[in-house]
């Protein structure tokens, strides 16, 4: 694409635009500057609020995806991609599943997520590559995210996930945004300009953290990784996650903590299954047939157990 084709697309987009309440930036103090932050910061909600259906959908597909054994892979370049690294990285501790049931891949490899890599986010054919590596298949989703809209590795990404059959969601900030129409599911939270023009780390970048949440911890859920809000299936890996154990089967059983202690020990820190142990008063097969009869979902264990 030429300089001047690039400039006419970035002139199209709300994200690229000036924002008249910030015109004068540089000439406020500290507070002001902070105060007018916050301010643009309260609208990226109500902009993500008409999307819920489609994240709805995508959420839905990532479920599916997951119950036959597809993954949940993030592409993203420059925040983007880092963004989508962060959700997959938290999956694994909060929710147990394996390291490689949800993936992000940003332009420019592991270098690029503490500096930019030139170039990367340009080249179609280095996410096709990137993919090829992971054996990405058509029982994947594949969520291409790129606040422009428009980034080259993602386009790449989406179209060489529609060629294998693979669902495709794509997470952009500006409307116009080609990569809308190269996915099966468009989400679009148009957050308007900047209050640092073209900044897209800002308002655009916190406007994807709260989607990739949404589609992370909804599709956990869907996936009976949560009982009641309760986060039972988290990886107690160290002393601060192990104490939060306790306190998780204590909240869902309103023991003390020694018969909490004592059921995790049991159940091999598994809090889904010591919560089964004490409320069911089964021994720990039964609990774990009983877990494995419902899809690790806790409370359709329990009604099994009544």
């Amino acid at each position: 694409m030429s300089q001047s084709e690039l400039l006419q697309q970035l002139a199209g987009m709300s994200t690229e635009a000036r924002n008249p309440a910030s015109a004068e930036l540089d000439k406020l103090n500290s507070l002001a500057i902070v105060s007018l932050i916050n301010q643009a910061d309260q609208t990226i909600a109500s902009a993500i609020t008409p999307c819920l259906p489609q994240v709805a959908r995508a959420v839905d597909a990532i479920v599916q995806a997951f119950s036959v054994g597809g993954r949940l892979i993030y592409v993203g370049a420059g925040t983007s991609g880092r963004l989508g690294i962060l959700d997959a990285a938290e999956c694994p501790p909060t929710f147990s599943v394996p390291a490689n049931q949800v993936i992000g891949l940003i332009a420019g490899g592991s270098k690029a997520i503490q500096q930019a890599v030139e170039g990367a986010e340009d080249s179609p054919q280095l996410a096709v590559e990137e993919l090829a590596a992971i054996n990405f298949g058509p029982d994947d989703v594949l969520v291409g995210i790129a606040a422009s809209g428009r980034t080259p590795y993602v386009l790449g990404a989406l179209a060489y996930g529609r060629k294998l059959g693979a669902t495709s969601v794509a997470i952009s900030c500006n409307a116009s945004g080609p990569i809308l129409a190269a996915a099966d599911i468009a989400i679009c939270a148009e957050v308007g300009p900047e209050v640092l023009t073209g900044s897209t780390r800002m308002k655009a970048g916190t406007a994807q953290k709260m989607l990739l949440n949404m589609l992370s911890t909804a599709a956990m859920v869907r996936s009976g990784k949560v009982y009641q809000n309760l986060m039972v299936d988290l990886h107690a890996s160290n002393q601060k996650l192990e104490t939060r154990a306790v306190r998780i089967v204590m909240q869902a059983t309103d023991c003390d903590s020694a018969t909490a202690n004592a059921a995790l020990l049991q159940a091999g820190m598994s809090a889904k299954l010591a919560i089964l142990l004490i409320l069911t008063g089964q021994d720990l097969a039964s609990c774990q047939q009983a877990l494995a009869d419902n899809n690790g979902f806790v409370s359709k264990a329990l009604e099994t157990a009544k």
